[in-house]
């Protein structure tokens, strides 16, 4: 019988791999969410959006300090609560994540391409739930 962490390990792997084959080999997985979550929803603090893309409190700050560092997003000071930054795209981070959206779409295609739609489905169900019981409370 297979293992299911080491399957998920595996999967994991393969998805690095990917990752880097078809999306960005400078972009992380955690840097690329951080970008789209704002692209959907601009001017979010660094707890909001942690929250939104899962990660905690200290890889978030980490994301954050890269993706500034490299000039793809920027912190402004909340005019109404000034202990309060907001996180933006820049308009070089702007079109960093329009050019990886398509990319990302191209690398779950291979993900997942051995599945059929229903087990496509099915494998999202799943792992929402494996996620979603082992989350922090």
């Amino acid at each position: 019988m297979q293992h299911p962490g080491h399957l998920l390990r595996r999967a994991v792997q393969v998805m690095n791999l990917l990752w880097n084959e078809e999306v960005s080999q400078t972009i992380t997985s955690p840097q690329f969410a951080a970008m789209n979550a704002l692209y959907g929803e601009p001017n979010l603090d660094q707890r909001t959006l942690g929250q939104r893309i899962s990660l905690d409190r200290s890889t978030m700050a980490e994301v954050v300090s890269r993706l500034s560092a490299r000039g793809l997003i920027r912190s402004v000071r909340d005019a109404r609560d000034g202990r309060r930054k907001t996180i933006t795209l820049t308009p070089k981070g702007l079109r960093a994540v329009q050019h990886l959206i398509p990319r990302t779409h191209s690398m779950t295609r291979r993900l997942v391409g051995p599945l059929d739609q229903k087990q496509r489905d099915e494998l999202l169900s799943l792992l929402t739930k494996v996620v979603g019981a082992n989350e922090r409370r």
